[in-house]
């Protein structure tokens, strides 16, 4: 999920379904006063957030305007630009949605029972899974190939990354086990990230197809997850 590189991909639950720009404007409720309701102003940014992200996979960062976002989710260019003052700042709202969602859902995968060992090739098979969405895979190509060199936004150090701190608290959790063995967290984490998902991320990136079959996927992360674990486990 969507990150903003591929180290972490965003960005991220499954992509959330692009509304269509010509869909009719849902009526935001008033609360006392003639502002909109708590509720309304979730679904607003909800919808915006939305239909951003589908003009940013679709025509990219460059082509993508705020006009053209506030057109198209009816929300008005003024209403826009009060949540997000910058298309960089819009765009790096949608990032950050889509890392809360999947770290939600990547949650599960590290409170699940189960051995440490096994709680951590959870996570990393999950993460390929989420790596491989399609909108995630088309936000990451606009983010690495646009949006981070124009600096509408800025990569994420590796320290700050939601998803390989994770990773880096199953393997800690690993190597207490006595199934890892000892050193850097963070730096064995980012290996075993590197060896089961940037591969196959960025081969879908530049437009290979040799991993849109499920059984591709598993068969390349079973081979990725054997060969790190030679190199990872105790002697």
């Amino acid at each position: 999920m969507p990150a903003t590189k591929p180290r972490s991909s965003p960005p991220a639950t499954p992509p959330a379904r692009r509304p269509s720009a010509a869909s009719p404007k849902t009526p935001a409720r008033k609360a006392a006063g003639g502002r909109p309701t708590r509720e309304a102003a979730a679904l607003l940014e909800r919808r915006i957030l939305d239909v951003a992200a589908g003009l940013f996979a679709d025509q990219g960062y460059a082509a993508t305007s705020m006009e053209q976002v506030a057109e198209a989710c009816q929300a008005g260019k003024d209403t826009l630009y009060r949540r997000y003052a910058s298309k960089g700042a819009l765009f790096s709202a949608i990032l950050e949605r889509f890392r809360v969602d999947i770290i939600d859902e990547l949650n599960a995968c590290m409170a699940a029972d189960g051995a440490p060992r096994e709680r951590l090739r959870r996570y990393a098979r999950a993460l390929l899974d989420v790596n491989l969405r399609p909108q995630l895979v088309a936000l990451n190509r606009v983010t690495l190939g646009e949006a981070v060199p124009a600096r509408g936004v800025q990569p994420t150090p590796a320290a700050d990354d939601p998803f390989l701190r994770q990773m880096a608290a199953l393997v800690e959790a690993a190597q207490a086990a006595g199934a890892l063995a000892a050193g850097d967290a963070l730096f064995i984490a980012e290996q075993l990230l590197y060896a089961t998902s940037i591969k196959p991320l960025v081969a879908t990136m530049l437009g290979q197809t040799g991993f849109a079959d499920p059984a591709a996927q598993q068969a390349y992360f079973d081979r990725a997850w054997d060969l790190f674990m030679q190199g990872a486990e105790p002697r």
